[in-house]
C-alpha cells in the first residue's frame, strides 16, 4: 500500500521483497484478518478503521474481486475483564459508530454457535468483518506492476552500521522505506529490536458440520474473546473457522522454523473450541498457517526516520491489528516518506512501555 501510494504521487518506485508476493512467511499471508473498529479509548486508530473500511470497498472494486467481507465483529466482554470493550463503548458513542450492546440473556439468541459462560456482555460492530488478506497483498501487488511500479526478488541486509545493502551494493535512493514486518527487528538489532518482540501465531481451520451453514460468514460474525485470549473467523469458501489462541509465549525463527504447527497448538484450539464452540467438538481440522505478530510494547505502529540514515524511512510493529489499516496507513506513510508531514509522535522510536488494557488500542 505505500508502495503503491508513493507511485501514484508521482514517484519512481521499485518493490523489493526475498518472495513472491502473498509468500506463506509474510505475517500477511493468512487467508483473511478480522477488521474492526474497536480500539479501546483510541480514537486516532477508530477514526482511521472506519476510513480504511470506505478505501477497501474502492479498492475492491477497482480491482474487480472481494477483499473486504463485512460479515460483523462481535467482542466477548468477558466478566471482570472489559477494561478494554468497556473503553470502546465510550469511543464509539463518542464518534457515532454504530454499534449493540448484548446482555449474557440476548446473545445465545442472537449468536447460537457460541457458549457465552462468564461473559458480562457483547459488543457488536455491525460494519466490521474481515480482510482476505493473501489476496489482497498478491491483487495490491499487481495493480502496483499495472501502474508502472517496479517488482524486484533480493533481500536486503543492514550491516554493523545498519546501512541497507542488496547483493553486496550499497542501497540507494532518494528515500528508502523499509516494511519488512517482523523482519524489520533482525535488520535493525539496535534501533527497532529493543520495541519489537516477534511472536509466533499457530492457526488451525476446524471443519464446519456437514449440510450447516451455521458457521459460515452468512451467519456467523468474527469474534475476538480475551477472556480466554483468543479471538476468530466464521468459514468463507470453504476455508473452516479460525479459532486461534492468542499464544505471546511462543518464539519463531523466522529464517529457519518449518512454517507448520505443532500439537500443542491443536490441544490448545481444541480446548477452546469446547469452552466456546461447542457445536465444533470433533470436527476435524482442515487447514492450518503458521505466522508471526511483531509486538511493541504498547502496540503502536512503528513509522520514523531512522536516527542515523536521514532517508531511510522504518515502518512496522504491526501488534496484530495494523493490516486492516491497510489503505490508510500506506498513504499516511507515503506522505511521511516524503516529508509532507511528519510521522505521529506514538509512532516514533523512542522507548515505550506496556499499556493497560482500556489505554491499549489492541486490548493486549
Amino acid at each position: 500500500m505505500t508502495a503503491l501510494s508513493l507511485l501514484r504521487r508521482g514517484c519512481s518506485v521499485t518493490l523489493i521483497d526475498r518472495w513472491e508476493p502473498g509468500h506463506p512467511r509474510a505475517s500477511s499471508s493468512d487467508y483473511n484478518r478480522i477488521f474492526r473498529s474497536i480500539h479501546g479509548k483510541d480514537e486516532m486508530y477508530t477514526q482511521w478503521v472506519r476510513e480504511s473500511r470506505l478505501r477497501w470497498i474502492e479498492l475492491q472494486a477497482e480491482l474487480g474481486c472481494e477483499l473486504y467481507v463485512e460479515c460483523g465483529a462481535l467482542v466477548l466482554a468477558a466478566e471482570g475483564h472489559s477494561a478494554w470493550e468497556d473503553a470502546t463503548i465510550g469511543t464509539f458513542e463518542k464518534l457515532g459508530i454504530p454499534h449493540f450492546i448484548f446482555g449474557p440473556d440476548e446473545l445465545p439468541a442472537r449468536f447460537p454457535q457460541f457458549d457465552f459462560n462468564h461473559i458480562a456482555y457483547g459488543l457488536y460492530e455491525p460494519e466490521a468483518g474481515m480482510v482476505m488478506a493473501q489476496r489482497a497483498v498478491v491483487e495490491t501487488a499487481k495493480l502496483f506492476q499495472r501502474e508502472g511500479g517496479k517488482l524486484k526478488r533480493g533481500r536486503v541486509v543492514t550491516d554493523e552500521h545498519e546501512a541497507l545493502f542488496l547483493d553486496g551494493k550499497p542501497l540507494d535512493a532518494d528515500v528508502i522505506v523499509v516494511c519488512t514486518g517482523p523482519w524489520l527487528g533482525e535488520m535493525y538489532r539496535r534501533t527497532v529490536r529493543p520495541i519489537s518482540n516477534i511472536v509466533r501465531q499457530n492457526i488451525i481451520y476446524t471443519s464446519t458440520p456437514e449440510g450447516s451453514t451455521a458457521y459460515d460468514y452468512t451467519d456467523m460474525p468474527c469474534w475476538i474473546d480475551h477472556g480466554l485470549g483468543a479471538y476468530g473467523i466464521p468459514s468463507i469458501q470453504g476455508t473452516g473457522v479460525k479459532a486461534a489462541i492468542a499464544w505471546t509465549a511462543a518464539i519463531i525463527d523466522l529464517d529457519n522454523d518449518e512454517r507448520v504447527v505443532d500439537d500443542a497448538t491443536f490441544t490448545r484450539t481444541r480446548s477452546y473450541i469446547q469452552k466456546r464452540l461447542p457445536g465444533l467438538v470433533g470436527q476435524r481440522a482442515v487447514d492450518q498457517k503458521a505466522c508471526q505478530i511483531a509486538m511493541t510494547p504498547d502496540t503502536h505502529f512503528i513509522l520514523d526516520f531512522h536516527p542515523v540514515h536521514e532517508n531511510v524511512l522504518l515502518s512496522g510493529g504491526c501488534s496484530g491489528h495494523l493490516f486492516k489499516h491497510g489503505p490508510v496507513y500506506g498513504d499516511f506513510s507515503a506522505g511521511v516518506a516524503l516529508k509532507e508531514y511528519g510521522t505521529a509522535d506514538r509512532f516514533k522510536i523512542n522507548a515505550r512501555g506496556k499499556l493497560s488494557a482500556g489505554e491499549s488500542p489492541s486490548g493486549r
